[in-house]
């Protein structure tokens, strides 16, 4: 017993000795092994999307901000530019057009502009917006609630359609307004936006648009250009004077359209971040520029700097900053809105007189030029050489000519999408009023209400 107890001993001490050299030994394979796991948990953790409170609130203030433009913005600025005997007429097509679509883009708009990867559009998982709970967020966007981005994805759709009855103002049926509204924002706007923003065949194609240059501007102007023609001009046009009736209400209408257009750029940054910061000074360069070179080349032309002058200038660099407000440096956003003033001026006077269109609130002049030139300027300005914040693998020539062919099938797609809406309108409802409630007013003849009191 005695000689077993030593041989016990050494065989503890023996297997105390092996197991502390087992242990020393698996430590360093252990650590290697946590080392090496650490970057993909990591990944992971960065991967998972999370919300973001400050993304969630900018975007929702984005989304307000931009319903501001539309009503009473836009309807303002459009109700001003017409006759007072149809300032009421306008005010309901925009209000009633908004209704719709935001309405509409819940329905089905969603789901075929951003539920699904095909080439002109999205697929139908997400019709009545199915799947989508408070808890869900954006696959977008992935800091903010799904619900977030579809409410801010409805504004632009109504505005874009909003849009377009500037061109045709004070002589259109409202039935025809409505109809002709529900029938481009299904096969204009949705899939424009799918092919810009959706993954669809621009955006393939690498076209750049921050904010809706192709998507809202132009699509909207070509439609609206082609509406003036398809519809006809107004009783007089060319032969009496047709003025604004309040230039007052223009302004008002305008300075909204300039506050809420913060909403429609910074708020494409998708996140309150530095790309918001870039797009929301480039939201205030552009349009000042844009203001002023207007009203200078307006009294170089006609002697005198009108208030509708500055109001369209403004516009006008609104429009041409868009597509880019993200994508250039704030030096890029001034000469943008240099050129985009003189030019726009062209557009409602020179070029209007050469298309000989009646387009009352020179919808096409101004959206339609501003975002051509905002379009493809964006390929230019976004290099990093000029201040931009350019894509990889940039090259200015090739981003040029992507952003030409991005023009080109937005004025063609949208202008026979228009075309076949306003033929179908006119064999089912009629297009245009009476000549006799013409003369009188639509606010009357169409609404049976006056906009003012007399």
């Amino acid at each position: 017993m005695k000689k077993t107890l030593p041989a016990l001993s050494l065989g503890l001490g023996l297997l105390t000795a092996a197991a502390g050299a087992l242990a020393q030994e698996a430590a360093p394979a252990v650590a290697a092994v946590a080392e090496a796991a650490a970057p993909a948990a990591a990944a992971a953790a960065e991967a998972a999307p999370t919300l973001s409170a400050g993304d969630t609130a900018w975007m929702l203030t984005s989304t307000m901000l931009v319903i501001l433009m539309i009503i009473p913005g836009l309807a303002l600025f459009y109700g001003g530019l017409v006759r007072s005997k149809n300032m009421l007429s306008v005010l309901a097509q925009v209000f009633v057009i908004f209704s719709t679509i935001t309405v509409l883009w819940a329905v089905y708009g969603f789901s075929l502009a951003f539920g699904g990867e095909g080439t002109f559009f999205g697929g139908f998982d997400k019709l009545f917006l199915a799947g989508i709970t408070p808890d869900t967020l954006s696959s977008a966007l992935k800091t903010i609630p799904e619900y977030v981005f579809v409410a801010f994805q409805s504004t632009f759709a109504a505005i874009t359609v909003a849009l377009i009855v500037g061109a045709f103002a004070e002589r259109i049926k409202f039935a025809a307004v409505m109809l002709f509204s529900i029938l481009w924002f299904t096969f204009s706007y949705i899939p424009m936006a799918h092919m810009v923003w959706g993954g669809g065949l621009l955006a393939a194609d690498g076209a750049l648009d921050f904010a809706g240059g192709t998507v809202v501007h132009i699509n909207a102007a070509i439609a609206g250009l082609v509406g003036s023609y398809m519809v006809g001009k107004r009783i007089g046009f060319g032969r009496e004077a047709l003025p604004p009736h309040s230039l007052t209400l223009t302004m008002v209408g305008a300075s909204l359209l300039w506050v809420g257009w913060f909403g429609f750029n910074a708020g494409s940054a998708g996140a309150a971040n530095g790309i918001a910061g870039l797009a929301f000074i480039n939201t205030i360069l552009a349009t000042g520029a844009a203001a002023v070179s207007w009203i200078v080349a307006e009294a170089l032309h006609k002697g005198k700097a009108s208030m509708l002058g500055a109001a369209s200038g403004a516009v006008a660099g609104l429009v041409t900053i868009t597509p880019a407000a993200g994508f250039v440096g704030p030096m890029g956003s001034i000469v943008m809105g240099l050129i985009a003033g003189p030019l726009c001026l062209w557009g409602v006077s020179g070029l209007k007189r050469m298309l000989k269109a009646d387009d009352t609130c020179d919808v096409f002049g101004v959206h339609g030029v501003g975002g051509i030139l905002g379009a493809i300027l964006t390929g230019v300005f976004c290099a990093s050489s000029l201040g931009g914040v350019e894509p990889e693998g940039f090259n200015m020539a090739h981003q040029v000519w992507v952003q030409f062919k991005s023009v080109v099938v937005t004025l063609v797609w949208s202008g026979v999408v228009a075309a076949i809406a306003f033929a179908i309108c006119k064999v089912t409802v009629g297009l245009r009023v009476s000549e006799e409630a013409e003369r009188e007013g639509l606010d009357i003849t169409s609404h049976g209400e006056s906009a003012y009191q007399r």
